[in-house]
Order: structure tokens, then sequence, then C-alpha cells
């Protein structure tokens, strides 16, 4: 039981759930006297399905533009470009379509829209150091709706990841208003979702609520909530991989993102999973989906000693009461058909030494529940998952 602590509430109005994705939208922004709203969208759902286009024709003349050209991973080159291009339109709301990559891009475009910032030195005044906790931003005057068509849960989080691509550094930048105003879930949309962005979004959600249960600052709403969570992605992925038409196996999938994800609605730090994965995304060009189950397996293993009474309540929670929970997560990822060592997604022990000096500093990495005394720490982690 943790004795001492301090839960946050998130800057969030509301979670839509139950209705189709074009009416939500439609209805928020009525909501939110919005006139003049600007689409960040997945290129798919846009050219490959007709999602996007019922989400336009439902807003009418409030739709000013649409934006698919999405980068994987979120770059402050297309965050400034995407802000001068909504400034030109007049928006006064974002609304993020589609996966991670378009939540973190809206998320970051409404700071460039407030900052006036025009290139990828315009974001130079504004870091986000290891630990740093206060925002350099002022609250943005737009804000965002979140539709998520994945399930990585980045939505319920107040900041954004976002590439230098002159360093080819994957920062965190961070204000309370980044935090979407409303997120809507209709799993309906996710039917045009591919299997393994599906599943791999999933662990990515599921880490959420790992990281947030095993982290020492968390809070006893959070763990009980993130637990469930766990439960719920575990039985909604599981019949989804069985069923992948079945929209209430994804309305359940939904679900457990949401709750999984808790831990980040309440700003409880996430650790050295996300640190390292951060670094495998933005300097190493691993899918942002496959970071989970390549390292999450060999963390718990090394934070096992710190996070014992966690770890316990976690493997329960993955369907392996008594078992362990490393063990329990590496069948689950294997269950799913996702990629179980960095050897699979191209990380060799050539690049252990490049990820560990930049992972060392990472502030998610100074947060995990066992402290890495120095950059060979992270070398020995990275070779119990190669």
């Amino acid at each position: 039981m943790r004795k001492t602590g301090v839960h946050n509430f998130p800057a969030i109005d509301r979670v839509v759930y139950g209705k189709a994705a074009s009416e939500a939208i439609d209805e928020e922004a009525e909501r939110l006297t919005a006139k003049r709203v600007f689409l960040i969208v997945s290129r798919t759902l846009n050219a490959q399905t007709g999602e996007i286009e019922k989400i336009r024709r439902t807003l009418g003349d409030k739709h000013v533009a649409t934006f698919d050209g999405i980068a994987q991973h979120t770059t402050r080159k297309q965050a400034a470009e995407v802000a001068r291009h909504a400034k030109e339109t007049q928006a006064d709301l974002v609304v993020a379509v589609g996966g991670g990559s378009a939540v973190d891009l809206a998320k970051i475009v409404i700071m460039a829209m407030e900052h006036d910032i025009r290139d990828e030195a315009g974001f130079d005044p504004f870091p986000m150091g290891p630990g740093a906790s206060v925002s350099p931003f002022r609250p943005p005057t737009v804000r965002q709706i979140a539709v998520p068509s994945t399930l990585n849960g980045g939505e319920y989080n107040a900041a954004a990841l976002v590439t230098d691509e002159r360093s080819k550094l994957k920062q965190i930048f961070f204000h309370p208003h980044m935090m979407p105003v409303a997120i809507i879930l209709d799993p309906v949309l996710t039917l045009h979702t591919p299997s393994k962005l599906w599943m791999g979004s999933g662990t990515r959600s599921m880490d959420h609520g790992i990281e947030a249960l095993c982290s020492p600052a968390g809070t006893p709403l959070a763990d009980e909530v993130v637990l469930a969570g766990i439960r719920a992605l575990r039985e909604g992925m599981l019949q989804t991989l069985h069923r992948p038409d079945d929209v209430e196996a994804r309305r359940l999938s939904q679900y457990g993102s949401w709750l999984a994800s808790y831990g980040l609605q309440a700003r409880v730090p996430m650790g050295a999973s996300h640190g390292i994965g951060h670094v495998l995304g933005g300097t190493f060009d691993v899918p942002h989906y496959y970071c989970t189950p390549v390292i999450m397996p060999s963390l718990l293993r090394y934070n096992k000693p710190f996070t014992e009474d966690a770890q316990k309540r976690l493997a329960a929670a993955l369907g392996a009461p008594g078992g362990d929970a490393a063990d329990a997560f590496s069948e689950f990822a294997r269950t799913l058909g996702l990629p179980g060592r960095l050897a699979d997604v191209g990380i060799g022990e050539d690049k252990f030494e490049g990820i560990s000096k930049i992972a060392i500093n990472h502030r998610f990495v100074k947060a995990n529940p066992r402290p890495f005394n120095g950059e060979g720490d992270i070398v020995d982690l990275l070779r119990m998952a190669a």
C-alpha cells in the first residue's frame, strides 16, 4: 500500500464513447463553439476509406482543411509547417484522427500556433530537460480533440513526443492544456487499422499501465485503474486476434487502453521502457508499437527486486496468477505475433552503446524504479533483450 504521494487530475473535459466519430466530432465542435475545424488525419483513413469524408460532410462549413501527410515519428519541422497552415486557415479547433503520431502532431501544433513557431529552430527556446515538470509554454488558445484509431493511449497524456531531425533525438514537450479537451472512442473506425499496428499499439498502452503500477510515484487510484485496464486490454486484444471484425472486442480493447493509460492522465512518471523506447524509435527508427514487446520482459526482470509486489499483481492481470510477470507478458506478445527480441527489429549489439549514451539522460530512464548506475547497466539490459 502506498503511504504518501500526490494524485494529479488531467485537464480534459470528457471521453465520448458509443457514438460514431463524425457525429461526436460535430457535437464537440458545437459544444466548444468552434467555427473553423482543422483536421489532422491518417492518410490511410483519408485515402482508402470513407471515414474522414464522413467527418468532413458532418462538419460542413465548419471544416476548413485536412492534413494527412503525417510522419511516423512526429517531427519539429512538420509541426511548424502544419501550424503555419492551421493559422492561415484561422483554425479555432484541431482534431486528430488516427494513431499516436496524429495525436502527438496535434498536441505540438497547437503550441506552435500559440508561439508562432515557423521552423525547427523555433522550438529551441522551449527546452524540456530531464525531470522537468513546469512547462515553458503559454496555455494554448486553440485546443484539440483526439479520435484514436489505435490502442496506443498517448491521447490520455498532456505531453507530445517530437523528433528533432537535426540531432535525431526524440524530445518530450509538455503543458497541461496539450491534453485533448475531448477524446472520442469509435471502435468502428478501428476496423481499418492493420492487425500488427492494433496489437503492437495495445502493448504500448499496456506499457503505460505497467510503468505506472511499478513507479514509486504511483497512486492507489492509478494502481487499481491500470490493473483493470491491463485485464480488459488482454481480453479484448485476444478476442480481436481471433475475430478481427468483432466491434465489441474492439470496444473492450479501447476501454482497456483508456484505463491502462490512467497513470499518464495522473502524470505518474513512466520508466525505462518508455525512455529506451523513445531512443529506439526517434534515433534508431524502430516502429513505436514494437518497442514494448522487445524491451518490457527484460525490464521487468531487471526491476523485479524493486517491484516484486507490483509484478505479482501484474502477473495476475495478465492471466498468470502466481506466475512470473515477465514470462506472462512475453507469452502474451508472442501469442499476438509480435517481435520479442531486439534482433527481431534490427537492433544488434553494435547499437547498444549508442542507445545507452542517449538513454542514460532520459527523464523516464532516470525515473525507473530500479536505478541505472551508468551506461553499462543499460547495455546489460539491452543484452538481456537481444
